[in-house]
């Protein structure tokens, strides 16, 4: 009897572990539903809203599913600090770059390459290519807000809430709220494109989206445009990073295929559409889409204003590192055989682009340096270039982009950070890549001539080793049509802040560009808009603005000029006067009305005595 009643007790307590481990397996497991990639984690709309928490409670909200199965995938979250809190490592929200350089480094020695080769795309003039869909797209919802890419607007009873949306996120969300997630729109790509066909031995890829404050339906439409508009089997992964986001945790979350490392990486910004993309990639090419322009507002869709009679336009920047479009020329039309070929472009946009992972990585993937924004698209397409790549622009891929409205307050950075990153990041990039054409960058950006920017010589030392060209050979060989649209900038005779003599007031040119009056403001130290420099070529300049006469003969404008255009004015240091050559009148201002204007030259009015004073970035 004590052999059996032993035997059960030890039986019982076997059962009971085995059923707390499987109990405990379960638990740690995540879920998959086949019909819904975003089950688990990111739970669908029907399990609690979680992909529109700001949608408005009603009837609609209820049509808002899916319209075409999805691939079976399932979501993890890591919760990065909650890791660092188990392992007792202490927060340090400074975030050493080389250290994250470090940790990529070791990941990469990991990874082994793909050998595929590719075959290039062929076109076959009325032949349906093998990539297009064979039936039209269906709706998210059946006549819903927004599909077909038509512009959805709202009452004026919702004007506080848009202006609501708007200042915070920087477009109308409430809008966004009620368009479906699987919403259709318009093919905005030329006839031409639909007749391609591509290799069927492509790379998987991995898409990653980098987020920060975001709204919430425009980063999930982004999610669901991706996998709705991409062939199963070339979707490996989506990787979505929250980069410090302090309107929730930092996590990383992955809605994944499989547990392999993927040979391709596309990585988008947080608010990018996926329309429609066809990309052939090689080793060392960088693929790039047209980016298409989404109105904050109604979100129509159209393709983005400039470039050549086809709306091409290669990347490209001015002498201040600001980003511009240049046509395309037709030294890179003579390279095509057809119009929707992919062409060669100086830069890119930044935030949007196909690499395969190996050649990412062996570039050493971005600068660690940057931080928070800006210079990173002029970096990494420098770096392409100069050390062996290419970067492609590809006119039958084309991404859709909402860009912020007027209103938005913006995402100031961390404290950690400091003061004027950009700025920090594009010395940064003119240190490393420009060698001595970052004296022009100097010229149009004096205030950045003493700014800290922080260690480069690992970066010069990559560059080295790798033997990558000169600047001078990417702008004669890549680059050599930005200074036909963007001269080289001559050399400054005064720059800084222009101040009315022993006076607090300032010329302000109060974001005005193309047209715009400047004004007179209290000087604030800080550059930005009351930043000007005067040149060798008599340009009063802020940027690549000039400051010239106004229609009404007396005003003073700020506005678009060339090298020759707008060499205007003189300024007499020990006399404290600018002058207006072609009038022969001088710079005056009226402190109370806050305006600046031309008028007939009184050496007893102080009102037209200035001073030059420099200001440092900082």
């Amino acid at each position: 009897m004590r052999l059996k009643v032993g035997f059960i007790i030890r039986s019982l307590l076997v059962i009971g572990t085995f059923l707390g481990l499987v109990l405990l397996w379960s638990s740690l497991t995540p879920n998959g539903v086949d019909d819904n990639p975003f089950a688990g984690v990111l739970a669908g709309r029907d399990a609690g809203k979680l992909l529109q928490p700001n949608l408005p409670n009603n009837d609609m909200a209820d049509q808002f599913k899916p319209v075409v199965p999805w691939p079976h995938v399932e979501g993890v979250e890591v919760d990065l600090e909650s890791i660092r809190q188990k392992n007792g490592d202490k927060p340090n929200p400074a975030f050493k770059a080389q250290n994250q350089q470090n940790v990529i480094q070791k990941q990469y020695i990991t990874f082994k390459p793909h050998t595929n080769m590719f075959s290039e795309p062929v076109l076959k003039k009325g032949v349906l290519g093998n990539f297009e869909p064979k039936e039209p797209e269906p709706q998210g919802v059946q006549g819903g807000p927004g599909e077909g890419s038509k512009a959805f607007v709202l009452g004026p009873e919702y004007k506080d809430s848009v202006q609501a949306s708007i200042k915070e996120f920087g477009f109308n969300m409430v809008a966004s709220d009620m368009i479906s997630l699987d919403r259709t729109v318009g093919d905005l790509r030329h006839e031409e494109c639909k007749y391609w066909h591509y290799d069927e031995n492509l790379l998987t890829s991995s898409v990653i989206i980098v987020f920060h404050n975001e709204g919430w339906s425009t980063l999930m439409r982004t999610v669901h445009s991706v996998i709705k508009r991409t062939p199963r089997k070339y979707l490996a992964e989506i990787v979505m990073i929250d980069d410090f986001s302090n309107k929730g945790s930092v996590n990383i979350v992955f809605i994944s295929s499989s547990n392999t490392l993927h040979s391709m990486c596309v990585l988008c910004a947080c608010h990018f559409f996926k329309v429609s993309t066809h990309t052939g990639l090689i080793l060392t090419v960088c693929t790039v889409p047209l980016i298409d322009y989404i109105d904050g507002n109604d979100y129509t869709i159209e393709p983005q204003q400039g470039g050549d009679e086809d709306g091409l336009a290669r990347g490209a920047w001015d002498w201040s590192l600001l980003w511009k479009r240049v046509p395309l020329s037709s030294r890179e039309k003579a390279k095509r055989k057809h119009k929707t070929e992919p062409y060669r472009s100086p830069a890119m946009a930044g935030g949007l682009f196909a690499i395969e992972r190996d050649f990412f990585f062996e570039l050493g993937l971005y600068d660690p340096g940057l931080q928070i924004w800006g210079g990173e698209n002029f970096e990494i397409s420098y770096k392409i270039w100069q050390c062996g790549g290419q970067l492609l622009f590809v006119p039958c891929s084309r991404v859709g982009h909402i860009y912020r409205l007027q209103g938005w307050q913006g995402n100031p950075p961390p404290a950690h950070v400091g003061s004027s990153p950009t700025l920090k990041n594009y010395v940064r990039v003119v240190e490393v890549w420009w060698d001595e054409y970052k004296d022009y960058f100097y010229a149009s950006r004096p205030e950045t001539l003493t700014l800290a920017y922080g260690d480069t010589s690992s970066l010069k030392k990559f560059r080295e080793e790798h033997r990558c060209k000169s600047f001078k050979w990417f702008m004669e060989e890549i680059a050599y049509d930005i200074p036909l649209h963007y001269p080289l900038p001559p050399k400054n005779v005064e720059w800084g802040e222009i101040r009315g003599f022993e006076t607090s007031y300032c010329i302000d040119s109060m974001g005005h560009t193309n047209g715009g009056n400047v004004e007179i403001g209290p000087c604030h130290r800080m550059g930005g808009n009351q930043l000007f420099r005067i040149n060798e070529a008599n340009q009063l300049m802020q940027y690549d603005q000039c400051l010239t006469k106004g229609g009404d003969g007396t005003a003073v404008i700020i506005t678009h000029c060339n090298l020759n255009e707008h060499t205007e004015w003189r300024y007499f240091k020990d006399l404290h006067r600018f002058t207006h050559i072609p009038t022969g009148k001088c710079l005056d201002r009226s402190d109370v009305l806050h305006k600046v204007y031309i008028a007939d030259c009184d050496n007893s009015k102080s009102s037209q005595k200035w001073e030059m004073n420099n200001i440092v970035a900082v």
